[in-house]
């Protein structure tokens, strides 16, 4: 139970720091800021209540804000597993030394700008409830808006992809054909994936755990299968 309180803490405060940067990019309000509107859905997607919005929408305004920026560290896991983290911080200095201490006493490595990325795909992906829409003529209908991937995840909802480059389009498209998206995020998708055996695996989700739990650290992402 203490797990999931932590997890749920770990979301409201990422998504306060996702609205913190697209106030600061867009205005406050969300008619206006696609970012923002995004962030609302996903805040609703983690049951973050209402009024955790608001105040993280009105602390973004204050003359006490903080001031985030959004860094991105490449390296190695243990047995050559690729990973990259997504962070954002009022202090650059402070993160990038804990995010080496987490490579370092996990027996990884950090890596320098370009190192793995190259083994990312950088790509919009936005969920759907699936509600018993046709997926194939959905497929058809998004296909001029960017669309590059389809398909149901394990809950079963739909899961729609574009690149990078279209992850507006899309956005724009769901909304004009009144499709209600769950949740929205810019994610990166690994091109190939490493297979290792259950021991080895464990030392990359240990590294990969120590990350997440780092509070600068937003998303984390590999390519360990």
């Amino acid at each position: 139970m203490f797990a999931r309180w932590d997890r749920m803490a770990k979301q409201f405060t990422r998504i306060g720091k996702e609205i913190a940067i697209a106030v600061k990019q867009g205005g406050p309000d969300p008619d206006n800021n696609p970012a923002l509107r995004r962030c609302i859905t996903n805040a609703k997607s983690v049951n973050m209540p209402k009024d955790r919005v608001e105040a993280a929408i009105k602390r973004a305004m204050g003359k006490d804000k903080t001031d985030y920026h959004e860094e991105i560290y490449e390296g190695y896991a243990p047995h050559g597993v690729a990973v990259l983290v997504e962070t954002a911080t009022d202090n650059p200095t402070r993160t990038v030394a804990n995010v080496r201490m987490h490579f370092n006493k996990n027996n990884g490595s950090l890596g320098t700008s370009g190192s793995v990325s190259f083994m990312f795909n950088h790509m919009g992906e936005f969920k759907v409830a699936n509600t018993g829409q046709d997926i194939e003529e959905l497929e058809f209908d998004l296909i001029d808006s960017g669309l590059q991937e389809i398909g149901e995840d394990s809950e079963g909802n739909i899961i729609i992809r574009t690149s990078f480059s279209d992850f507006g389009n899309m956005s724009k498209a769901l909304e004009e054909k009144a499709i209600e998206v769950t949740s929205s995020e810019l994610t990166w998708i690994p091109t190939t994936a490493v297979d290792l055996p259950e021991d080895q695996a464990t030392e990359v989700l240990k590294l990969v755990d120590h990350l997440e739990q780092d509070d600068d650290v937003q998303k984390v992402y590999h390519n360990l299968k």
